[in-house]
């Protein structure tokens, strides 16, 4: 197929198309990110004081606290502070030229994230076997209560990951390769092994690999297809929001959710039964989305 919206977030591009440009971008990119993250991690403790520190510091790195997660899900705003200062620097570009027309990216955005928003309350109407459903975990007051900030930290996550692969890779390859098998695919690997964590997910992290694969894949075809990050952001909102507001696996990032699974990440025989369900509710969102906007 032709990806002629694509042309939105190529054009841009094509002015610093260079690999060598590209490549070091994300060669500068990567200390300025961890430069910022290291400040951010300084200055916390200071913020919040030493006794509020001392009781908050348990819950961040497995984001097993509402705190926990909303200070990991925020870092990712440093994310896209250090790659709007390497574009201006390699490529002489500015972030909004990742996102496409403004406007158009924000009706796409809310057309999709409609379409999101009736698939995943259709899915939540289906019963889940015993066993596998999952049970209350955050008091709903306090669910409440967080849930403003958590929604703009998990945007923040989201929108720094999207301009991240979907914008930038994406449109620099494009500019420098016609064929979508270079800028849909590459990025896609890129974004999965980011997925990658043995640490924490045991036996299953090829799983999540895999998984976030097809989710690369899934979000490369729509922002190519409509030529914003709109419907590629809706989609990847909606996704996490659910799998960490709503019912997150137990005992990891699940500090904001509402319920939580019975099993966690490192439960291969359950994560191995539920991957299928999770890939065709991810088929399910493309197609969604693609019947909101028609294309």
């Amino acid at each position: 197929m032709r990806y002629h919206a694509h042309e939105r977030l190529v054009a841009p591009a094509r002015a610093s198309a260079a690999l060598p440009r590209l490549v070091g971008g994300f060669v500068l990119l990567v200390p300025l990110f961890l430069g910022l993250s290291f400040g951010y991690a300084a200055l916390l403790p200071v913020i919040f004081g030493p006794e509020t520190w001392a009781q908050i510091q348990p819950g961040i790195a497995a984001a097993t606290t509402p705190a926990g997660v909303l200070i990991n899900l925020l870092a990712f705003a440093l994310l896209i502070v250090a790659l709007a200062v390497i574009l201006l620097i390699v490529h002489r570009r500015g972030l909004a030229s990742l996102i496409g027309p403004l406007p158009l990216a924000l009706r796409q955005f809310g057309r999709a994230l409609a379409a999101m928003l009736l698939l995943y309350g259709a899915v939540m109407l289906i019963p889940m076997p015993e066993g596998v459903a999952p049970e209350p975990n955050l008091k709903p007051g306090i669910w409440m209560l967080f849930l403003l900030p958590a929604l703009f930290a998990l945007f923040c996550q989201v929108f720094a990951e999207e301009l991240i692969f979907r914008g930038y890779l994406q449109s620099q390859l494009a500019a420098r390769f016609a064929s979508p098998l270079v800028w849909l695919v590459l990025p896609s690997v890129g974004f999965a092994l980011l997925h990658f964590n043995a640490m924490s997910y045991g036996g299953t992290a090829w799983l999540v690999v895999l998984w976030a694969g097809a989710f690369g894949l899934v979000a490369a075809d729509l922002t190519a297809r409509f030529g914003t990050l709109g419907p590629a952001t809706a989609l990847h909102l909606i996704n996490n929001f659910s799998a960490i507001l709503i019912a997150a696996p137990e005992g990891q990032f699940d500090g904001m959710a509402l319920y939580v699974y019975p099993f966690g990440m490192d439960d291969t025989a359950m994560i191995t039964a539920m991957m299928p369900v999770d890939l065709l509710i991810l088929i399910c969102g493309w197609l969604a989305i693609r019947v909101a906007l028609h294309g």
